[in-house]
């Protein structure tokens, strides 16, 4: 997965990417909030039906 920062500091980006790719997801499941990050990848998981590995895959490869 990428680095806390690079999440961070793009994460408006990915989150469009994302957006894209799975139209059903929210802006409350991408809600990112320090310190809360396995929350939201927690949210993603039972959204797209996938492990964590992939959620983080997913998006380091956006």
């Amino acid at each position: 997965m990428k680095t806390l920062t690079e999440l961070k500091g793009n994460w408006n980006e990915t989150k469009g990417k994302l957006k894209q790719k799975f139209a059903m997801l929210t802006d409350s499941d991408l809600m990112y909030s320090e310190g809360k990050e396995e929350e939201m990848l927690g949210r993603l998981q039972i959204k797209l039906g996938k492990t964590k590995v992939e959620v983080q895959k997913l998006i380091s490869g956006l």
